[in-house]
């Protein structure tokens, strides 16, 4: 200080030297904060400890331009609200801008907030630009003397404010009374704004990438469930069991589980693999997921009326050669002819349509009916190149008979047979380098009649059961591309191994029980249990509790699950949780878990 002693001057070099340290401190600490929260405590006590301010709010603007209390302090009263106390603030938001639009510039804060200045008040009862109404009838009610306030801006990196910062009553620390916000502590409060605003900004701009992330992995999620049917909100609830689960794991002193612990990172990293978990789902064609019969496809139907033409064609050979009819032969006879054809054909078509229906067992006999019925011929008398697409009309080989042709009454033709888009060489190498164990069929898909009347169970081909199988390939490569951050480099890992099973006999790689990270083995668990309870499966009907449970014991049995999570399941509750949130009323049934522990499972 100009003029001063000597000893006041290095007192007050001392101070600023303490401030400027304080400032470096406070921006580490800031900068190293990530809790929200914590985040805004630290924001306000310290600068209240910096201007030795007996309180202060911090606010936060919201996107509708309005100012929300965030942190309230004021020691004298002993108020804590707000931040980590739990406790709400009761006051509402200060509107920044009347209706008419003009700027309300009557409060302090928002007029600090709308023109990104600071304003230090020595003394609120004496100011007259703006409205302290409020504060007077505060203090009337505790008997508080508000007087000295300092309000700063708090600037985003775009320069506009996203939070106000205000201290309220500088003490005196030599005698404790209200004094003014000094000269010199204004640029330090205002310097620690500044590297407050940075770190919340920077939080604030963290938290909207990450609600972005979640927003639209939970919209995937959605369009997969709403694809089909079949999978209904599949995607939605194993995320939810996941999560029960893995607290159960957490919360657990069992030895399988002692050392586990999700750390906040951990915890988002297995909510995104939930989610995620069916993302290849996306690639999955609905014709294959939702294949009712054996036949069904989606296909040309340019056939179908080609065949309506040549039964019309027919019907008036018959009515000809009726009316040329001269009566050789025995009518008896002939009429008996006849009717057995026509019931040898009835019946053969019934047998037909039974098998493509799709069942539990389709018998060799079966097959071989099916083989004697094929070999029955028709008169093909119309070009069946026809009106077919590009594609369609390139899979009939070079010097495809032209009409009149006798063709089988079923039959597995070239045109059938669909190739992969790119060489199954190339695929299956591809596939191999990758660690899978499901490699692909020779076509991409079969459409041969035989090929798929005669499927042993159910209505899927080989090639059907491949591509809704190669869902889990398909996540695993589309979960890979992603520049996933390092602290959710798992989710792949995660969200793929949820079809493995414990001895090695599942897919996509063959994985075993040991092979696999706890939060995979979580997932495919809680995968399991959705599918066997799910009520919105329109082919079939859903399965209680005890049902369910006794279903994975035998899964358990088999080295399908993980022992350890599967008693974990049941001795935490997580499965009555998940019932009461998501079964209906007549699934809930009582379950005894202890025939499934221990030496009663054996």
């Amino acid at each position: 200080m100009a003029g001063g002693r000597p000893d006041e001057a290095d007192a007050d070099q001392d101070d600023r030297a303490h401030w400027y340290r304080r400032l470096i401190e406070t921006g580490i600490a800031l900068s190293a904060e990530r809790n929200h929260d914590r985040l805004m405590e630290m924001i306000l006590l310290e600068a209240k400890s910096l201007g030795n301010a007996d309180g202060g709010t911090l606010y936060l603007r919201t996107e509708e331009d309005t100012l929300k209390f965030a942190i309230m302090r004021t020691d004298s009263l002993n108020i804590a609200l707000g931040g980590t106390t739990g406790k709400d603030i009761p006051f509402p938001d200060l509107q920044m801008y009347r209706p008419d639009g003009r700027g309300n510039h009557n409060n302090i804060a928002t007029h600090v907030a709308i023109t990104g200045r600071t304003i230090n008040i020595p003394d609120a009862y004496e100011a007259e630009d703006f409205d302290f109404s409020g504060t007077r009838k505060f203090d009337q009610g505790t008997g508080y003397r508000s007087k000295s306030f300092l309000t700063v801006p708090l600037k985003s990196h775009k320069d506009e404010v996203i939070a106000v910062l205000q201290l309220l009553n500088a003490l005196d620390p030599r005698t404790g009374g209200v004094i003014p916000f000094s000269g010199d502590i204004q640029p330090i409060i205002e310097s620690l704004s500044s590297q407050a605003a940075v770190a919340l900004d920077n939080q604030q701009l963290i938290s909207a990438q990450k609600a972005l992330l979640a927003s639209f992995i939970e919209m995937i999620a959605g369009a997969i469930d709403a694809k089909s049917p079949y999978t209904g909100g599949h995607c939605q609830r194993v995320p939810e069991l996941t999560r029960m689960l893995a607290r159960a794991a957490c919360d657990s002193e069992a030895p399988p589980f002692r050392d586990f612990a999700l750390t906040e990172d951990g915890w988002e990293e297995l909510h995104i693999a939930g989610w995620l978990h069916d993302c290849g789902k996306v690639t999955t064609p609905e014709a294959i997921v939702d294949k009712a019969t054996k036949l069904e496809c989606i296909y040309n139907r340019i056939h179908e009326i080609r065949m309506r033409f040549e039964v019309l064609k027919r019907d008036a050979e018959i009515a000809f050669y009726r009316d040329l009819r001269d009566g050789k032969g025995g009518e008896i006879e002939l009429r008996a002819r006849l009717d057995a054809r026509l019931r040898r054909l009835d019946e053969d078509f019934a047998f037909v349509a039974e098998c493509n229906l799709g069942g539990e067992f389709m018998a060799p006999e079966r097959v071989e009916r099916l083989h004697d019925i094929a070999a029955e011929t028709w008169v093909r008398s119309l070009d069946d190149t026809l009106g077919l697409s590009h594609d369609e009309a390139g899979r009939y080989p070079a010097g495809h008979p032209g009409p009149p042709v006798v063709e089988h009454l079923l039959a597995d033709r070239d045109h059938h047979r669909i190739s992969h888009d790119r060489e199954q060489n190339e695929m299956s190498t591809h596939y191999e380098d990758m660690g899978f164990n499901m490699l692909p069929p020779p076509f991409k898909a079969d459409l041969g009649e035989l090929h798929n009347l005669a499927i042993g169970r159910g209505t899927l081909t080989a090639e059907d059961r491949f591509k809704i199988n190669d869902h889990i390939v398909q996540t695993i490569f589309m979960l890979n591309a992603l520049p996933f951050p390092k602290h959710l480099r798992r989710v792949p890992e995660y969200a793929g191994g949820h079809h493995e099973k414990m001895d090695g006999g599942g897919y996509p790689r063959g994985l075993r029980r040991e092979d696999m990270s706890l939060p995979a083995r979580i997932i495919a668990i809680a995968d399991i249990f959705e599918a066997l309870t799910a009520a919105d499966r329109p082919y079939k009907t859903p399965k209680t509790l005890s049902e369910s449970i006794r279903i994975m014991s035998f899964m358990r049995n088999d080295r399908h699950i993980d022992p350890d999570l599967f008693e974990l399941f049941l001795t935490s509750g997580a499965y009555k949780e998940y019932a009461r949130l998501f079964l209906r009323p007549e699934q809930i049934d009582e379950v005894d878990v202890s025939r499934y522990l221990g030496r009663a499972a054996e």
